[in-house]
């Protein structure tokens, strides 16, 4: 057995260095990469691809894009595959690591992310829900989050001359601005990513697991810290007509703020393109600022969007995945990505290569404070049918606060319920 053995290895050896065997061409092993429409333009894949096969000699790169439609079911069938012709890294949205990871298999870059990727200076809303269980599954890629996208013109006609460092500063100037035909602020009632930040600013949580690794999770929407959150809320949502039972969608709110006179909305940078789209003479009054914290130290907490990067289990190229990811997630690649599609990098440690864009610049300053929602492999069908969206129309609709806190809690409770009880 020992001598067949070898001799199987040998013919191996010969058939991989003549390019023979699945996923190798011309010598080099192939690092099948899928990556999502939109995360990055084609120019930079195609520098990406030139410059890394040109120091890899041995590896071959197919980067293959993918749609968002579909992709949940489409990732956790090449979980489930043998691996032969499936990707060997795999962009996902930070929020939906621990679903694959529960469901699926990923594997785990804890090693490689505190030995070789510098993991302590990662944006924490990029890194946290890459984690489950304390081991490191999902890589930082990039960042995305609210700010606030204000007129320039209506805070210069109302005498302000620098955007609010506080939440009460906020609510003064946000008083002021929200007079006659004016709105103040366009807050839809059900924005729950915008609420998010002001719990966690509190202290508070969306919900909290009992025992870390437990998978034990409840609704946190009771405690007093989550309740000062929402009150916040409410009164901010007060100064503005923005309907309180849909969300920033319905109607979208890049069309409220380009039609009429609104003082200001929190959206992501990129939504500006969509307002100048509408109305075009906006273009130079359009202005950012972080998110205000509870003092002037620092911006407020904010929910991160963004994509990690992870590796299937069943790879059958873990040295290639590990390199591409090396890659794409290193200094260069992040200022590369980051200057040319106007994201947030995944180090706060790189938020300078992003200063001289207003908007970008100030996303950065709030990603550093920045927060996912909770890391339970049932979050994602949880906001399918999302219990805090109607807690937030029963509470600016006028009814108690506290019943509604506890009732939108046990909710959650409920849909984030482990099998093992």
């Amino acid at each position: 057995m020992r001598r067949r053995s070898a001799v199987v290895l040998l013919a191996l050896s010969l058939l991989t260095s003549c390019g023979l065997l699945p996923g190798t061409e011309g010598g080099r092993r192939t690092v099948t990469v899928w990556l999502m429409k939109d995360s990055a333009s084609d120019a930079f894949l195609k520098r990406f691809t030139e410059e890394f096969e040109r120091t890899h000699e041995d590896l071959r790169l197919d980067i293959r894009v993918q749609e968002w439609t579909g992709i949940g079911d489409k990732v956790r069938q090449a979980l489930d595959e043998d691996g032969t012709d499936g990707p060997d890294v795999i962009e996902v949205g930070n929020t939906q690591v621990a679903q694959y990871v529960d469901e699926g298999g990923l594997v785990d870059l804890t090693l490689e992310s505190m030995r070789d990727w510098g993991m302590q200076d990662w944006l924490p809303g990029l890194a946290e829900p890459g984690r489950y269980l304390a081991h490191q599954y999902g890589i930082p890629w990039y960042a995305a989050n609210r700010v606030v996208i204000y007129r320039k013109d209506l805070f210069a006609r109302a005498g302000i001359r620098k955007p609010p460092k506080t939440r009460e500063q906020w609510l003064t100037i946000t008083e002021q601005l929200d007079s006659g035909q004016q709105q103040g602020i366009y807050l839809a009632g059900q924005d729950w990513y915008t609420l998010a930040g002001f719990v966690w600013d509190e202290g508070g949580e969306l919900a909290e697991e009992s025992g870390s690794g437990s998978g034990r999770w409840r609704g946190a929407l009771d405690s007093a810290a989550a309740r000062r959150g929402m009150d916040f809320y409410r009164r901010l949502q007060a100064l503005g007509d923005g309907p309180v039972g849909a969300d920033e969608e319905h109607p979208p709110q890049a069309g409220v703020f380009a039609k009429e006179d609104v003082a200001q909305i929190v959206a992501v940078p990129g939504l500006a393109q969509a307002i100048v789209s509408e109305n075009p003479d906006l273009k130079d009054d359009l202005g950012y600022f972080p998110v205000p914290g509870r003092t002037a130290a620092e911006p407020g907490a904010v929910f991160t969007g963004g994509s990690d990067l992870v590796v299937p289990e069943n790879t059958d190229n873990r040295a290639g995945a590990v390199a591409v990811i090396s890659a794409l997630a290193g200094a260069k690649w992040q200022t590369r990505l980051a200057t040319t599609m106007d994201y947030v990098p995944n180090k706060t440690t790189l938020a300078d290569v992003v200063a001289d864009e207003e908007g970008v610049a100030a996303m950065a300053a709030g990603a550093a404070q920045g927060r996912a929602t909770p890391s339970s492999p049932r979050w994602a069908a949880l906001e399918a049918n999302n219990p805090i969206k109607e807690y937030m129309t029963r509470v600016l609709t006028g009814s108690d606060p506290e019943a509604e806190a506890e009732r939108a809690s046990r909710l959650i409770t409920e849909a984030l319920r482990d099998d093992r009880g």
